[in-house]
C-alpha cells in the first residue's frame, strides 16, 4: 500500500521553498517563472498520472489529490495540477509530451474563454467539439482583474488531435479545481484561527468571542465540505464520472465564497492589503470558484443527471458515488 505522507512530504517540502508568497507576488506583478516551474519539473511529479510504460508514476489520481491541495495551500502560480492532467492525457495517446507548462481549456470554435493561468502557460491542451488539441498559448489577454494570471483566448476550428476523455475535459478540471479550493480553504481556516488568537480587542483576543468562534466552527465545517467532496470526486475512476465531478466542484464552490468572506470578516480592512498574504487566497477562492463552473453550473448538471435514474435518492447515491473504483 502507498504510503501518502511519504509522496505529499517532499511535495510540500519544495512548495513551501518555491511557492513562497513573496515568490507568488512577483510572478504576479510579471516576474519569470523559469525557476519555480523547473524546480517543480524536475522534482518529477508532472508524471504522477503517466503509466508507468510511459515512463510515469502511474499514480491513482486519489494518490495525487493531496498534491493539488497543497497546489492551493500554496498558492502556486502556474498550472502545475493541469500540466499533470495534460500530460497524462497526450501519454496514453502516445503524443509526445510538451515541454513547459500546460493549461486547460474548453471553448467552441471562435469563442473567447477565460483560460486559468493562462498568462504563464505555454501550451493550452484546448477541447473543441468533442476533441483535444494541443496548442501554443499564444494571443492571451489579460482579464483585467487585479492579481490575476488567468487570460481571455480564442481559437478558430481546431485540427484535434485525439479524442476528449469520457465526461470531457471540463469533469477533470472540475475535480483539480476542488481540491485547490479545499487545500486553500484550509490554509485559511489556519490563518484565521492564528489571527484570532493574536489580535486582541478590549484586553482579550477576538478569539474568545462567542459569535467569532461560531463563525469560525462554520468556517471549518465548510473547509472540510470541500476536502471530503475533492476526495470523493478523486476516489472512483479516472476519469471521473461525471456525477463524481459535479458532486466535488459544487460543494467546493460553494464553500469556496463562504469561507473567504469569514476569513475577511476576522481579519477586517487588513486582509484586503497586498502586504497581507490573505488576499492571495482569497482572490484564488473567488477565481477558482468560477472556474469549469460554479456551484450553479454543476448542480444543474447534477440535477439533470439524477432525474435520469428512477433509483431512489439513496441508492442512485451509492451506485453514483459510493462504488468501489
Amino acid at each position: 500500500m502507498m504510503d501518502h505522507d511519504a509522496l505529499l512530504s517532499p511535495f510540500e517540502r519544495m512548495l513551501e521553498t518555491v511557492a513562497a508568497p513573496a515568490a507568488v507576488r512577483a510572478v504576479e506583478a510579471g516576474g519569470d517563472t523559469d525557476a519555480m516551474w523547473d524546480a517543480v519539473a524536475g522534482s518529477g511529479f508532472l508524471d504522477a498520472l503517466v503509466a508507468e510504460a510511459a515512463g510515469g508514476f502511474g499514480l491513482p489520481v486519489a494518490a495525487v489529490q493531496p498534491l493539488w491541495q497543497a497546489l492551493g495551500r500554496h498558492a502556486v502560480p502556474l498550472p502545475v495540477g493541469e500540466t499533470m492532467i495534460a500530460r497524462a492525457l497526450l501519454a496514453d495517446a502516445g503524443v509526445p509530451l510538451p515541454d513547459g507548462p500546460v493549461a486547460l481549456a474548453v471553448a467552441a470554435p471562435g469563442q473567447a474563454v477565460v483560460v486559468p493561468l493562462g498568462l504563464v502557460a505555454r501550451h493550452v491542451l484546448v477541447e473543441q467539439d468533442g476533441r483535444l488539441a494541443l496548442v501554443a498559448a499564444d494571443g492571451a489577454e489579460a482579464t483585467g482583474v487585479a492579481g490575476s494570471l488567468a487570460a481571455r483566448m480564442r481559437w478558430d476550428r481546431l485540427d484535434g488531435m485525439l479524442p476528449a476523455p469520457a465526461g470531457g475535459l471540463r469533469a477533470l478540471a472540475a475535480v483539480l479545481r476542488a481540491a485547490l479550493i479545499a487545500g486553500a480553504a484550509d490554509r485559511l481556516v489556519a490563518m484565521t484561527a492564528a489571527y484570532a488568537n493574536e489580535r486582541a480587542q478590549f484586553g482579550k483576543p477576538i478569539g474568545r468571542q462567542q459569535a467569532l468562534q461560531q463563525n469560525l466552527a462554520v468556517m471549518a465545517e465548510e473547509a472540510v465540505a470541500a476536502r471530503i467532496a475533492s476526495q470523493l470526486g478523486c476516489a472512483g475512476t479516472w476519469p471521473p464520472s461525471l456525477v463524481a465531478a459535479a458532486t466535488a466542484k459544487s460543494v467546493a464552490s460553494r464553500a469556496a465564497t463562504r469561507v473567504a468572506a469569514t476569513a475577511h470578516a476576522v481579519h477586517g480592512a487588513i486582509g484586503i492589503s497586498a502586504e497581507h498574504d490573505l488576499q492571495l487566497f482569497t482572490r484564488r477562492l473567488h477565481e477558482w470558484r468560477l472556474a469549469d463552473g460554479s456551484e450553479s453550473w454543476w448542480n444543474r448538471q447534477l440535477g439533470a443527471q439524477r432525474l435520469t435514474s428512477g433509483a431512489g435518492s439513496v441508492d442512485y447515491v451509492r451506485a453514483e458515488l459510493a462504488a468501489p473504483a
